[in-house]
């Protein structure tokens, strides 16, 4: 039986499973930023304190490179941000606010790899509580499925906890379901503020459950964000479901002979087949942005008017924060909605090239790691579903929800960098009993 063994287990596996509890008060938005802060607070006693400190909290070892990376990345987010708000004259109050919105969304990115990294947590207890909560969340389903049905209203509250600050009330209002306003059917978004990011933690919780050995537990997992994908309506789910679940386990294709014979073959049918292809690829596509082609067509626009006002008025630093849209885009905020021209326009070049970077490097690691076995299988998924999510929201506002997800992407950190320091003393000890030869 899976069970916590030291503090550090004991606080992520007990926030995991009072998931929607939390959420019921309207506490999500505020337990992930006080979680990552305690332990990072951890972290810290761990390595100042050295053998000193008890068994349970000793560090694992040494911070590996690309959790360095990701500190760095963060720590020049806030630099970019303040130098944005020094350009564009915002004033003290604001820069503060934000400085607070900092803390509480792009340091969780390094925070939580940190904490995976160095804190003796195990990757099977992060499984295990994401498949206790998937089982959670098949009991509490029927209420909300059966909801719009019976004429309950979509919100049930709003917490007075929004007094604490936020993006948006939706992050502290808790939803039986939401009617689309396209189409004027139910969508459902569980525990997270819309459906298109409650689609993407059921992907999150489908991976996970993957690496579930008990069965049961892995059927609720699985069931669990399946049916999350399903309800929410949301296209990006369909595809990170399909996506970020076989895509890592082809990885080892990329060592065999015979998988690049194949590729080769297939490359050369291109000549013929090639032209059908390409209608095809773009008729799936036009089908693709049609299913919801208001919400398509807002976040295009966004898009470019985010490209065109960052290159022509703030490359380097952007605009300290998101402005008001005009009515062509249903007056969302410019910066908002994607992450990269969010970055650019927000933060400017800076700031994107602060997350490219260790997020670039985190998944090279998890691809060469997938590629040579199943332990890199998990942390590509969601490596994947970063990549994924950030083309269609702004990451950092949703880092409360996706921790469990970054605290694994640490933990294998962790785990690659114990197997490089166990390379070479297995190299020395080979070279050892062949300069002793024969007793």
């Amino acid at each position: 039986m899976i069970a916590p063994q030291s503090p550090a287990e004991s606080m992520v596996w007990k926030t995991i499973l009072w998931t929607w509890p939390f959420y019921g008060i309207g506490a999500l938005y505020v337990v992930g930023p006080v979680l990552a802060w305690l332990l990072a607070g951890l972290v810290v006693l761990s390595l100042y304190l050295g053998p000193a400190i008890r068994d349970d909290l000793r560090a694992t070892g040494t911070v590996p490179p690309v959790i360095w990376a990701w500190m760095l990345g963060m720590l020049v987010m806030l630099v970019a941000l303040w130098a944005g708000h020094l350009n564009w004259d915002l004033g003290l109050k604001q820069t503060i606010k934000s400085s607070i919105g900092w803390a509480k969304g792009w340091a969780l990115l390094a925070l939580f790899p940190l904490a995976g990294a160095i804190l003796p947590v195990r990757r099977e207890v992060l499984i295990r509580a994401q498949c206790r909560l998937g089982f959670w969340t098949l009991c509490i389903a029927p209420a909300l499925l059966i909801a719009p049905y019976i004429g309950l209203p979509e919100r049930i509250w709003t917490s007075p906890l929004k007094a604490v600050g936020g993006p948006g009330p939706e992050y502290f209002s808790v939803y039986f379901f939401t009617y689309d306003p396209a189409s004027w059917t139910p969508r459902w978004q569980f525990y997270a503020p819309w459906s298109p990011f409650a689609a993407l933690l059921g992907v999150t919780m489908v991976l996970f459950a993957l690496e579930e050995k008990e069965n049961r537990w892995r059927a609720a997992g699985i069931a669990a964000g399946t049916l999350m994908i399903l309800a929410s309506k949301s296209r990006m789910g369909l595809v990170g479901l399909v996506a970020c679940t076989i895509g890592p386990r082809m990885m080892p294709l990329v060592l065999r002979s015979w998988a690049w014979a194949v590729l080769a073959g297939l490359t050369a049918s291109l000549a013929i087949t090639g032209p059908w292809l390409a209608r095809t690829i773009g008729a799936g596509i036009d089908g693709f942005k049609s299913a919801r082609a208001d919400s398509t067509r807002v976040r295009a626009t966004l898009q470019r008017i985010a490209h065109e006002r960052w290159q022509e008025e703030a490359v380097w630093f952007g605009h300290g924060t998101v402005q008001p849209g005009p009515h062509l885009v249903e007056y969302m905020p410019i910066g908002s909605h994607h992450t990269w021209f969010g970055l650019l326009f927000v933060k400017g070049l800076v700031g994107l090239l602060a997350f490219a970077v260790p997020l670039i490097w985190q998944i090279g690691l998890a691809m060469k790691d997938a590629a040579q076995g199943a332990r890199g299988r998990l942390p590509l998924g969601l490596c994947m579903v970063l990549v994924l999510l950030s083309f269609g929201e702004n990451i950092e506002i949703e880092a409360y929800l996706l921790w469990p997800a970054l605290m694994m992407l640490g933990i294998h950190a962790r785990e690659c960098a114990r197997s490089r320091e166990k390379q070479p003393e297995t190299s020395t000890e080979s070279a050892d009993m062949l300069s002793a030869g024969p007793a």
